[in-house]
């Protein structure tokens, strides 16, 4: 297959997709314990996972010391 091709086809399949559902998918990979809500924990989980120290807890919108769905959302989309 020749580049353009490829290309061609792999910008055909990302507009397929569906964001909410790509942030949905997101959402869980952080919030592993299941609660709804991705704790401090789960940020430091996933930040040593990726090789990365975590730098700032500025994300929690409503300082209740987790990010909730609704504020990851807003945080993905760039909304803060």
């Amino acid at each position: 297959m020749e580049f353009e091709a490829f290309a061609r086809t792999m910008s055909e399949k990302l507009l397929e997709r569906d964001p909410l559902e790509d942030l949905q998918r997101a959402f869980r990979l952080f919030d592993d314990d299941h609660t709804g809500k991705i704790s401090l924990r789960n940020l430091r989980r996933v930040a040593k996972e990726i090789g990365d120290r975590l730098r700032t807890t500025s994300f929690d919108l409503d300082q209740d010391g987790e990010i909730s769905e609704q504020e990851f959302y807003a945080i993905m989309r760039d909304d803060v």
